[in-house]
């Protein structure tokens, strides 16, 4: 992992690789009972993060605050629908692969992804997007080959399930969705 201070916008080695993927690929694809094809994934990485100033603007808009500070966030993905998964740069003198990750929704929903990169990465690894983690209530195991062995090469904490690190993540921040939603006008 990357080891950036916190005014650090450097893209993290790990992000460069996810933003690789093709997760509208057939690797990611799976057939329900009805033979219906589905993506596990509604994801679309990028490969740099988004401008502090288009990060203000979109961070503005959300919450419908002109006057609210965007400085914290980094985004480096969004949803089909145009939400958003960013780095939350909360822990003062951190780096930036020590900081939590978390998603604001199109449709006003927000939660908090992993505690940190690493925790990240392996929740991708189990088969869950930013939005997916986010905002589901149970996260069943669906691990995705291509990348566990992304997770391997750059996690540097140990591999859990999307379930373990989600409920680990909830518990730290406990007061992420309210406080976001306490910024909205």
């Amino acid at each position: 992992m990357d080891q950036t201070t916190e005014t650090d916008r450097g893209f993290p080695a790990a992000l460069a690789e996810v933003a690789r993927f093709d997760f509208y690929g057939d690797h990611f694809l799976t057939v329900d009972e009805d033979g219906d094809e589905e993506y596990r994934f509604d994801f679309e990485p990028v490969a740099r993060f988004e401008s502090a100033e288009w990060t203000t603007r979109m961070f503005r808009s959300w919450t419908g605050n002109p006057e609210a500070d965007a400085g914290a966030y980094l985004v480096f993905g969004q949803d089909g629908t145009g939400g958003r998964a960013m780095i939350w740069r909360t822990r003062p003198g951190r780096p930036l692969a020590d900081q939590p990750v978390v998603f604001l929704g199109s449709e006003g929903e927000c939660g908090v992804v992993a505690g940190n990169l690493s925790d990240f990465l392996w929740v991708l690894a189990d088969g869950y997007g930013p939005m997916e983690a986010a905002l589901a209530e149970d996260h069943p195991s669906h691990p995705e080959d291509p990348l566990v062995h992304l997770a391997e090469r750059h996690a540097t904490t140990r591999r859990r399930t999307a379930r373990e690190i989600v409920t680990e993540a909830r518990a730290e921040f406990p007061t992420f969705e309210e406080d976001i939603h306490a910024l909205c006008r």
